[in-house]
């Protein structure tokens, strides 16, 4: 089987078309035996994909940091749940247990593990494939951002590319392979 970490809001957002691609994810995973691999919350977004998924039938492995277990309210109904020392410890195991990596919206700790993962394929420490799925155009200004970036040469133009960028979710599941 084959894992897929998603990167996503551990908030619900205001726009109910972000909980719906979570949730629409979430079943595509477990109807694709694709094992989602998550922050490990059941509230925000985060919750909105593993709960799709488990209901769907699907494999669903939450990692999260004993210190946000309360405050992100750790998933419990999760088949596969592992509680990690430290934010690292979490970002280095969903590496591991991943073959590809998946942003949809969120904040600032998507964010964090997106540019992660990023920075560590242009290290060179994995070749794993990494997406977004810009929904609504949620992702615009970070990618003019990173455009930016790559024009005034602090961004070699591969490493941009090493991000492919969907606009919907149907547009992913045609042309995302890992």
């Amino acid at each position: 089987m084959k894992s897929l970490c998603v990167y996503c809001g551990s908030k619900p957002s205001n726009h109910s078309q972000f909980r719906e691609l979570a949730r629409k994810l979430g079943i595509y995973l477990a109807e694709n035996q694709i094992r989602l691999v998550y922050g490990g919350a059941k509230v925000g977004l985060m919750g909105e994909a593993a709960d799709a998924c488990l209901n769907a039938g699907g494999q669903v492995l939450g990692i999260i940091p004993q210190s946000l277990v309360q405050w992100e309210v750790a998933h419990d109904g999760l088949q596969d749940l592992r509680i990690v020392d430290s934010m690292h410890a979490r970002k280095a195991l969903m590496e591991k247990e991943s073959h590809a990596f998946l942003a949809i919206p969120g904040g600032l700790g998507t964010l964090d593990e997106l540019f992660e993962i990023l920075t560590w394929r242009q290290m060179q420490l994995h070749q794993k494939p990494i997406a977004l799925i810009n929904e609504s155009g949620f992702f615009d200004h970070l990618l003019a951002h990173l455009r930016n970036c790559s024009d005034y040469q602090l961004l070699n133009y591969e490493d941009l590319h090493q991000l492919e960028t969907f606009s919907s979710l149907n547009e992913w599941i045609e042309g995302f392979h890992f």
